[in-house]
Formats: C-alpha cells, sequence, structure tokens
C-alpha cells in the first residue's frame, strides 16, 4: 500500500503525536504544514523535512495552493475547526479531525455535510474507540455474554492536577473562548457511551457546577500567583510544584510542560509562571466551566448509563461497570472483570499496553490505532476500517450538546429520533 501524504493544519502538542506516529510507521509522510505559531511552524517543518515552500502561515494560505497531500491532520484550537475541514473536504482532503468535531451543533452539522458532499472520509479522534481494552469490551458485549445491557455507570476521573492545568489555568478554561467541559474533555466518553450502547439515548438529564476553583475558595494567605503565596507549599494545586516535578521526565516534558514554556530548565519555567497564565492562583483566574458534572441518559429500550466526570480525582483509566440481564461487567481501562449469572463464573481479562491514560501516553492506545486505522482507511480506500463516520460523530456529540441543554435549564431533554 502506498504511502499516505499529510498535511497537518495546527503544529501543537495533539497534532504533533499524530503527524509522528504516522511518520515512525512508514505508512504516512507529512508534505506541508499550516501553523501560525512561527516556532511551532519551522520546528514542524525542519521534524518532517517540510520544505520552505510547504510551510505555511495558516490553513487558508495552504487551501490556496490546491490539494498538497491526500489527507489533512487538522489539530487546531476547538473553535477553529469548520474553516479549515469544510474547506480541505471541498478540495478532496480526507481528514482526520481533534475532537470535539465544533464548538458549535451547526457548524458540525456543516463538517458532517461537507464530508458527505463531497464524499471524503472525516475521521473525528475519538481515540477511546480504538483501545485495546475497548476493543475486548465490546466484543463480550456484541457476543452477548452479559446478556441484554440493561444499566451503565462510568466515571471519567479528570484527576486534580490536569483540571488545573487544562481546564483552571489553561486553553479550555472558558466556555466562551473554547466550550463547555462536557464537549472539549468528555465527548470522548459520551461519543463511548453511545458506542457500547449502539445507538443514541432518547432522553438526557444532567447536573454540575464549577464548585470549589472559585475566590471564595482560596485558603487565607493566598497571592495571585503560587510564586507569591504564602500556602504554595501546602496547596494541591501548586504549580510551581507541578511543573518544576516534570523537569527530567521527557514524557511530562511534552505534556503538560510544553504548553507552559519551551524552556525546559528551572529558570525557564519560573520565568513562565512569573509572567505566564499557568502560574496563577487556581481561585484567582477567570476560569468558568465545570470541575464536576453528572449526566443521565435513557434509551429506547429502557436502558439507562449514568456518566460523571470530576476534578476530584487522581488522573487515571476510566472507570465502568456494565449491568445485563446475564451478567456483570466490571472494568478499569486495563482489566475486566465478567460475571456469569447463570453459571457464577467469574472471568479477569486483562488487555494491558504500555501505554497509560493520559494524552502523552496516547490514551491507552487509541491515539496510535486511530492513526493506523485512519492511514490504512485512506490508503485502501476503505472507509469501514474507521469506527465512526461523520454522522456517528454529529450523533454523539448532539447528546452532548442535549445534556448541556438539560444542566442549564434544569429540565429532560428528549432528542429527536434522527439522533
Amino acid at each position: 500500500m502506498p504511502r499516505v501524504t499529510l498535511a497537518l493544519v495546527g503544529a501543537g502538542l495533539r497534532g504533533q503525536s499524530y503527524a509522528r506516529r504516522a511518520q515512525s510507521t512508514g505508512a504516512g509522510q507529512v508534505v506541508a504544514v499550516a501553523e501560525p505559531d512561527p516556532a511551532r511552524r519551522a520546528a514542524a517543518a525542519r521534524e518532517f523535512g517540510i520544505p520552505p515552500d510547504r510551510a505555511f502561515a495558516g490553513w487558508a494560505e495552504l487551501a490556496a495552493e490546491g490539494r498538497l497531500a491526500d489527507a489533512a491532520i487538522i489539530a487546531t484550537q476547538d473553535r477553529q475547526h469548520t474553516g479549515p475541514t469544510v474547506r480541505l473536504a471541498d478540495l478532496g482532503y480526507h481528514v482526520l479531525l481533534e475532537k470535539p468535531m465544533a464548538t458549535d451543533e451547526g457548524e458540525a452539522a456543516v463538517i458532517a455535510e461537507a464530508a458527505e458532499r463531497n464524499k471524503t472520509m472525516l475521521a473525528v479522534c475519538h481515540v477511546l474507540r480504538y483501545t485495546p481494552y475497548t476493543k475486548a469490551l465490546k466484543s463480550l458485549l456484541d457476543e452477548g455474554r452479559i446478556g441484554r445491557l440493561v444499566s451503565v455507570e462510568h466515571l471519567e476521573p479528570v484527576g486534580w492536577w490536569h483540571q488545573a492545568h487544562s481546564f483552571v489555568r489553561g486553553n479550555w478554561r472558558r466556555s466562551d473562548t473554547s466550550a463547555p467541559m462536557l464537549l472539549t474533555k468528555s465527548c470522548h466518553d459520551i461519543d463511548w457511551l453511545v458506542y457500547l450502547f449502539g445507538r443514541s439515548p432518547e432522553r438526557v438529564s444532567s447536573f454540575g457546577s464549577l464548585t470549589h476553583f472559585r475566590p471564595e475558595a482560596a485558603p487565607p494567605g493566598a497571592g495571585e500567583r503560587c510564586l507569591d503565596c504564602s500556602v504554595e507549599s501546602s496547596c494541591p494545586y501548586s504549580a510551581k510544584r507541578l511543573y518544576l516535578d516534570c523537569l527530567g521526565d521527557p514524557d511530562r516534558e511534552f505534556w503538560p510542560l510544553s504548553a507552559v514554556t519551551r524552556d525546559h530548565t528551572e529558570q525557564g519555567v519560573l520565568r513562565a509562571l512569573r509572567t505566564g497564565p499557568y502560574g496563577r492562583c487556581v481561585y484567582a483566574c477567570d476560569n468558568d466551566v465545570v470541575d464536576h458534572q453528572v449526566v443521565t441518559m435513557e434509551f429506547d429500550d429502557g436502558a439507562t448509563c449514568s456518566f460523571t466526570m470530576s476534578a476530584f480525582t487522581p488522573m487515571e483509566h476510566r472507570h465502568t461497570r456494565l449491568l445485563g440481564t446475564h451478567g456483570f461487567l466490571d472494568g478499569d481501562g486495563v482489566t475486566l472483570r465478567l460475571v456469569d449469572f447463570r453459571t457464577g463464573a467469574e472471568e479477569l481479562l486483562d488487555t494491558r499496553t504500555t501505554a497509560w491514560a493520559s494524552a502523552a501516553d496516547g490514551h491507552g492506545g487509541g491515539d496510535e490505532a486511530l492513526m493506523d486505522a485512519f492511514l490504512q482507511a485512506v490508503g485502501s480506500q476503505d472507509p469501514a476500517l474507521l469506527k465512526s463516520d461523520a454522522a456517528a460523530s454529529l450523533a454523539s456529540h448532539r447528546v452532548v450538546w442535549a445534556a448541556e441543554r438539560a444542566r442549564t435549564s434544569g429540565t429532560v431533554v428528549r432528542l429527536s429520533p434522527a439522533v
């Protein structure tokens, strides 16, 4: 199968990860980059051997050159997905699109329509569908090992420091500049649950709020910045502790530290914490996204599902219990415990990989498997190799928007049968 050529649109941490996987396997070759940050653009061009006339300051400049590659990796900021995705699909590019699909339901529909109109493959990065753990779990469900699926309990443990990094100090801290947290962080999980059930729910309710990371929760003596704080050493959210402890660890220097500074020295970190957003006290930021949320779903056959997202956990794999008419499954993202009600027998299945739950380690192998599947699908012109398409992504995103409407309005939202 010929090597798939790729245009990288957005050379941040997520875009780099997908591009590196494509190049390292030999199945893909990055031949163009569009990135507004000159340093990132130059670094990507050096790393992937991209000539100067194929390194663009933005996606519009890339698109103006016509179709330069078989496919595009679009990993721009969340609110900048629609323009490049639609334009590149119109040029005939197949698209790997970082989640969320879009920050607005109407724009997501426009993206889906563009993919369908141009008959191009659109793979939104629902990486949880591609992990070895999910493959094993879905097989057990499809084989009827626990009978009919009646109820699911699912927890996404965001992690106390990850919440502080990304959703209090970081780029995803505000709904008006990014999107609600259920979309930016948990569309992974809502999509995964829809995938397990094989359909969208009929009714959705939700509760959640920003409870802790607020000015009134600041301890006595807290400063505006961690470097000027008399209680920093005893604070769970100390930026000084979090980012200085990353030094010397290549994985943690790539993420989260590279989001803070490219100068991976003690002096460089301290300088960034003195002047940049990541040094702010978590109780003195301009964040407004929730720090915990519960979503309840009801399906057409009466089956139910509860999803909980919380900042107040370790950062680790998701935890899921699946309750069926003939059996029970309990999973921690690595192992699955299966109990058969008919025999009383128990099985323990280990789906272990070397990858951990975080973005730095590829979401339990999901990032790598998604990239591999996308390249194989494009190279063989076989969209069946992908575990979701534009319509499936739009459907699961619509569940997220329904849940947000339910949370903000205090109502139960009914989804249309077409979803």
